[in-house]
C-alpha cells in the first residue's frame, strides 16, 4: 500500500483551489495557499519566516502571512521572467497582485474590473515571454513581467478554470478555458479553435500528456478528453474539488488525481478511469500539487486539506508494477473469472429455457411466456417537433416502436443535460403495453445531444425481455417549425458571401434542423423561415446562387450559433461578416453609459472614503489629546464624531459593494456583447472583431465600437 512520506499540520485553513508551490529563492518550494480570512500564507520549512512589505511572520517560525486585506479568490505561482525565481499571483473579485516573495515587495498591483476567480502562469502559443492568465468575468487577461496587458479577450460566461496544454500537437500551448455556461473552450492565442459542451460549470482543468487532459464539473463529474474525444467519465455524488496528473504507479504514464469534497483522493487510469489508489483525509481537500517538498531529489504528490493537512506521497516503486491498491493480483484475477463463470451460467440457463419450450409434462408452453420474440423483430425511433399547447411546452416527440405485436415493457434513456440526472425511464402499466411509446423530450439548448435508448421488448404476457439498444442523435436546432403566416421578416440581420452551392446549404439544413420532410436538394435560391418554439421569434436563412446568404434573426446568440455551425459544416476557417441588431447595439449603449455611471460613483466614493481617512486620523489624535489632558468633554465629543464618521464609512462601504456588483453585472453584459460579435466571426476576423473592441472601450470609443460590431473593423 502506498503510505505517505511526510505529513504536516500547518494550522492554517486553506481556501480550495487556492494552494500553489514556488520556488521564491530559485531554490527551495514553499508551499502557497490563501485563507478564508484574506491573507495568503507562505510555508517554507528550509529557511527562516520572510518579513518585512506585505509578509509578516506568523507563530509558526516556518510561515509567513501576506495580508491581503481582500477575499482571496485565486492564487499561483510561477516564473515570468529570466530570474529563475517563481512570481507569486493573488487574485481577488477586484484586483491582481504579483509579488516577489524574495525581496518581499509588489511587482505590480492592478485593478481588474472583471475580477480574477483564477490564475495560470505558462508561456502561451508564440508569445515570447511567460504570462500570468487570469480568468474573470467573461474575460481572459495575460499580464507580462511588468504588468503589461499582453493579451485579453472575452468567453462565454464567467470563467470557473483555466490549464495550457499542447491541443493541436503543433508544438505551442494552447488555452483551455472552462466556464460556467458549461463549455470548455480552447483558445489558439485569442482564436477558439475547438468548444466541447458539458453538462455543468467546469470547476477544474488539468493537462495530463500531449493532447489529452482532464475535467471535472460542478455536479461531481471527472473525466478525460483527449483533443475534442472524451476518452471516459465517472459522476460521484460528491463535488470534485481539484484535479492534478501525477505519475503516481511509475509506469511511465500520469494519472488523473482528483480531490473530493468528501475528503477523499483517488488516482484514475487517463485511458480507462480504473482507481489505481486512494486515500482519505478526515476534510475536504483543498488543493493538489507535485514538487520535491523534501529537498533530496525526489518528486512527491502533494495534497492538502482545508483544514491545513498536508500529506506528500512519492511515487510506487518499480517492484510495486502499479498495484497501489494493497491488492493481490491472483486473488483479483480469480475474482474476476468467478464473476464472468457466473455471468456465463446464468446466460446459459435462460438457454436452456428457451429450449425447453414445446411439451412439458404432456401440456404445451406457451413461448411468449418464456420471453421468446419473433426472429425479425426490430425497434424503430422517430422524431417530431410538438408545438406545445397551453398545458404542454414545447418539446420533440421520441417515438419507439417495435415491428410487430410485441410490447415494450420499460425504456431507458440516457442523455447528457437533458434529464435530471441524465437519465430517464418509461414504466407503462401492465394494462397499458403497446408497441409504441412517445417519450417527450425538452432540449434545453442548441445543442446536439446524443439519446442512448435501452428497451425491454417483449409479449404482453412474458416474463423475460430482450434488451434492444440504439442511439438516436437530436439535431442541433430541434425546437424549430415552418414558420406560420402572418410572421414578419426580424429586422436584425446578418450577411456575408461563401463560396458554396445551395444545395451544400440545403444539406446543411436538413442535418441541423428536425424538419417534417427534407428541403430537397436545389439550383435555385434558397428562401426558408422557421419560428423559434422558445422564444417564439421567426428565423429566416436566404441564399442566392452566388453564394451571398442572409441570417434575419433578432436573437444575436442564434445567429452566432447559426454561422459557426454553417463553418463548420462547410470547413470555412475565415468569414467576416456585416451585422445589424439594432436593438442589442441600443442596449449595449444603454449599458455603457450606466457602466460610466457607476465609475464615477465609485471614484467619488472612494475620494470620499480618503477624506474620512484623513479626518479619522486627526480626529483620534484630538480626543486622545483631551484624554490625557483630563478635558473629558472634548474627549467625549471627538468619539461622538469618530462614531458618526465610522457609521457614515461603513454606509459608504455598503453603497461600494452594491455599486461593485452592478458594475460587475454590467461588465459581464459588455464582454457578453463582444463574445456575440466575435461569434458572427470565423477566424481571423472573429479576433480582429475581440481585439477591436477591446481597444475602442479603452479609448472610450462608443460610435467605433458599434462600427466594429456592425462591419467587423473600423
Amino acid at each position: 500500500m502506498l503510505v505517505p512520506i511526510f505529513t504536516l499540520k500547518l494550522g492554517h485553513k486553506i481556501h480550495p483551489r487556492t494552494a500553489a508551490l514556488g520556488r521564491y529563492d530559485g531554490r527551495h518550494p514553499c508551499l502557497t495557499a490563501g485563507t478564508t480570512a484574506g491573507k495568503v500564507f507562505i510555508h517554507n520549512p528550509h529557511s527562516s519566516a520572510l518579513q518585512g512589505g506585505r509578509a509578516i511572520a506568523s507563530h509558526d517560525n516556518d510561515i509567513s502571512i501576506l495580508n491581503i486585506n481582500q477575499q482571496v479568490s485565486a492564487v499561483a505561482a510561477g516564473p515570468l521572467n529570466s530570474t529563475g525565481c517563481d512570481t507569486l499571483l493573488v487574485g481577488t473579485p477586484t484586483n491582481f497582485l504579483a509579488y516577489d516573495v524574495e525581496n518581499n515587495s509588489d511587482l505590480f498591483y492592478k485593478d481588474i474590473a472583471d475580477g480574477a476567480n483564477v490564475i495560470v502562469t505558462g508561456r502561451l502559443g508564440s508569445f515570447e515571454n511567460p504570462l500570468a492568465i487570469v480568468g474573470g468575468n467573461c474575460s481572459i487577461q495575460g499580464f507580462d513581467f511588468e504588468g503589461n496587458d499582453e493579451f485579453w479577450t472575452v468567453t462565454g460566461d464567467n470563467v470557473c478554470s483555466l490549464a495550457m496544454c499542447d491541443f493541436n500537437g503543433d508544438g505551442l500551448a494552447e488555452l483551455l478555458v472552462g466556464s460556467e455556461d458549461f463549455d470548455i473552450r480552447v483558445f489558439k492565442e485569442d482564436e477558439i479553435i475547438a468548444e466541447m459542451t458539458e453538462t455543468e460549470s467546469v470547476t477544474s482543468l488539468c493537462p495530463i500528456r500531449g493532447s489529452r487532459f482532464g475535467y471535472a464539473l460542478g455536479n461531481g463529474t471527472v473525466g478525460v478528453y483527449d483533443k475534442t474525444a472524451r476518452y471516459w467519465r465517472i459522476k460521484s455524488k460528491n463535488q470534485a474539488i481539484t484535479i492534478h496528473s501525477f505519475d503516481l504507479d511509475s509506469d511511465g504514464v500520469p494519472e488523473l488525481i482528483t480531490g473530493w469534497s468528501n475528503g477523499k483522493i483517488d488516482a484514475r487510469s487517463d485511458r480507462t478511469g480504473e482507481v489505481v489508489f486512494k486515500d482519505n483525509f478526515s476534510a475536504a481537500i483543498g488543493g493538489i500539487l507535485e514538487g520535491d517538498y523534501r529537498m533530496d531529489g525526489k518528486v512527491e504528490l502533494i495534497c492538502c486539506s482545508v483544514e491545513g493537512e498536508v500529506r506528500g506521497y512519492l511515487p510506487a516503486s518499480a517492484e510495486m508494477k502499479g498495484n497501489l491498491m494493497d491488492v493481490n493480483v491472483e486473488q483479483d484475477a480469480l475474482r474476476d473469472l468467478a464473476q464472468r463463470k457466473q455471468n456465463l451460467l446464468l446466460e446459459l440457463k435462460n438457454y436452456e429455457e428457451n429450449a425447453k419450450v414445446g411439451k412439458v409434462g404432456g401440456q404445451e408452453v406457451d413461448q411468449s411466456q418464456m420471453g421468446v420474440i419473433p426472429a425479425n423483430t426490430q425497434l424503430q425511433t422517430s422524431l417530431l417537433v410538438n408545438p406545445g399547447s397551453e398545458q404542454v411546452q414545447p418539446h420533440v416527440q421520441l417515438s419507439i416502436s417495435t415491428t410487430n405485436e410485441t410490447v415494450i415493457r420499460t425504456v431507458m434513456i440516457f442523455a447528457e443535460g437533458v434529464f435530471e440526472g441524465e437519465s430517464h425511464v418509461v414504466h407503462p402499466s401492465q394494462q397499458s403495453l403497446k408497441s409504441s411509446l412517445q417519450v417527450p423530450v425538452f432540449p434545453p439548448r442548441d445543442i446536439p445531444v446524443d439519446l442512448h435508448i435501452k428497451a425491454f421488448v417483449g409479449q404482453k404476457s412474458s416474463n423475460h425481455f430482450q434488451v434492444f439498444e440504439l442511439t438516436r442523435q437530436l439535431p442541433r436546432f430541434t425546437l424549430y417549425i415552418s414558420c406560420p403566416d402572418g410572421y414578419a421578416e426580424p429586422k436584425s440581420s446578418c450577411s456575408f458571401h461563401i463560396n458554396e452551392r445551395v444545395n451544400r446549404a440545403v444539406m446543411w439544413l436538413n442535418q441541423n434542423f428536425l424538419l417534417p420532410d427534407e428541403i430537397e436538394s436545389r439550383d435555385g435560391d434558397l428562401d426558408i423561415m422557421f419560428l423559434s418554439l422558445r422564444t417564439g421569434n421567426p428565423l429566416a436563412i436566404k441564399m442566392d446562387q452566388s453564394g451571398n446568404v442572409s441570417i434575419k434573426t433578432d436573437d444575436m446568440d442564434l445567429a452566432g450559433d447559426i454561422i459557426q455551425a454553417l463553418a463548420t459544416f462547410l470547413g470555412i476557417e475565415d468569414l467576416q461578416t456585416t451585422a445589424e441588431f439594432p436593438d442589442h447595439l441600443e442596449e449595449l449603449r444603454g449599458v455603457l453609459l450606466k457602466v460610466d455611471e457607476l465609475h464615477a460613483v465609485r471614484q467619488k466614493l472612494t475620494a470620499e472614503m480618503a477624506d474620512h481617512s484623513n479626518l479619522i486620523r486627526s480626529l483620534v489624535v484630538r480626543a486622545e489629546d483631551a484624554r490625557l489632558m483630563g478635558d473629558m468633554k472634548n474627549m467625549r465629543k471627538g468619539y461622538m464624531e469618530l462614531y458618526d464618521l465610522n457609521r457614515d464609512l461603513i454606509n459608504g462601504y455598503k453603497i461600494r459593494c452594491n455599486n461593485h456588483t452592478e458594475l460587475l453585472s454590467c461588465l459581464k453584459l459588455v464582454n457578453q456583447a463582444i463574445q456575440r460579435a466575435g461569434k458572427l466571426r470565423v477566424g481571423k476576423a472573429k479576433s480582429q472583431v475581440i481585439a477591436g473592441c477591446r481597444q475602442a472601450i479603452k479609448n472610450n470609443n462608443v460610435n467605433g465600437l458599434f462600427k466594429i460590431i456592425k462591419a467587423g473593423s473600423l
